[in-house]
């Protein structure tokens, strides 16, 4: 049956052949058996797609939800010297968190805008011929208001956000998806093409508020394309989504979990386990 299923997708016309495999994996996605934990306010959700039938590879997936009632708030937390997500959750003296935006490995400061309780931590880099203007993945912001993320869209200013009055901004990129519609990717860049982990906070129209991870760089976890990630994105309902900072980056904490609080699979190891967390600047902490 499954291979007949297969002849017949692959004899359709390119376009209706995607359609249906779209369908495929939002049915896939809505139906999984995922698993479920009732937090303090907010779910954690967990699924390990294998068999490659998840957006055509093996994925595992993890998602922090905070209904529109809950009484638990965001909030951003940045270190001067790297620091693991987990640690960074366990000093503000979090309930969970997720990576947040992009920073210099070297340097340790943020390469995207950062305003923390009204304190200017980062801006956006510099191209090396551009000084004007902003990178690709400084093209969306969030702005927490009253603990709830409001999502902003700057131009190409490369400082506009000095132009906002919030007292927290968090600029990453791109933008996913904005007011219900998906955001055309740039196809030249294998930031965009590539599979990679990858980290997004997302809203949906009731107002639930979604903090996202993919593992990925592993056999168990391939990671997704920026497509396929607003795919997902969409697949669970949100109708905003920024991308954060991905790849070895991409950790989730949850206090009072096993491995320390680490519910994702982190790839800075490059193993499917809970041990490869990467140091960062800053994060998204549930409080």
């Amino acid at each position: 049956m499954h291979r007949l299923l297969l002849l017949f997708i692959l004899l359709l016309p390119l376009s209706l052949s995607a359609q249906l495999g779209s369908r495929a994996d939002s049915l896939i996605i809505a139906h999984a058996d995922w698993k479920i934990d009732s937090l303090d306010g907010f779910v954690l959700k967990q699924k390990h797609f294998s068999a490659r039938n998840c957006l055509g590879s093996n994925q595992n997936i993890c998602i922090l939800e905070i209904p529109a009632d809950s009484p638990r708030r965001l909030a951003f937390t940045f270190e001067q010297q790297r620091t693991p997500t987990s640690l960074q959750a366990a000093h503000s003296d979090a309930l969970a968190a997720v990576n947040g935006s992009f920073f210099d490995m070297k340097l340790h400061n943020p390469i995207c805008y950062l305003r923390i309780d009204g304190n200017e931590l980062g801006v956006n880099t510099p191209q090396a011929s551009d000084s004007v203007h902003r990178k690709y993945y400084q093209y969306g912001s969030v702005a927490l208001r009253h603990g709830r993320p409001h999502f902003l869209v700057p131009d190409s200013a490369r400082l506009y956000e000095r132009l906002w009055p919030d007292s927290n901004i968090m600029t990453a990129g791109p933008m996913l998806i904005r007011d219900g519609s998906l955001i055309p990717m740039r196809n030249d860049r294998t930031f965009v093409t590539d599979r990679h982990n990858r980290t997004a906070i997302a809203i949906r129209p009731d107002g639930t508020v979604l903090l996202v991870t993919v593992d990925g760089r592993t056999r168990q976890s391939q990671g997704l394309s920026l497509h396929d990630f607003q795919l997902l994105l969409r697949y669970l309902g949100c109708c905003d989504a920024l991308n954060l900072d991905g790849g070895g980056s991409t950790t989730m904490y949850v206090r009072g979990k096993p491995n320390a609080g680490i519910v994702n699979r982190p790839s800075d190891n490059f193993r499917f386990d809970f041990k490869g967390e990467r140091s960062v600047s800053n994060c998204i902490i549930i409080k």
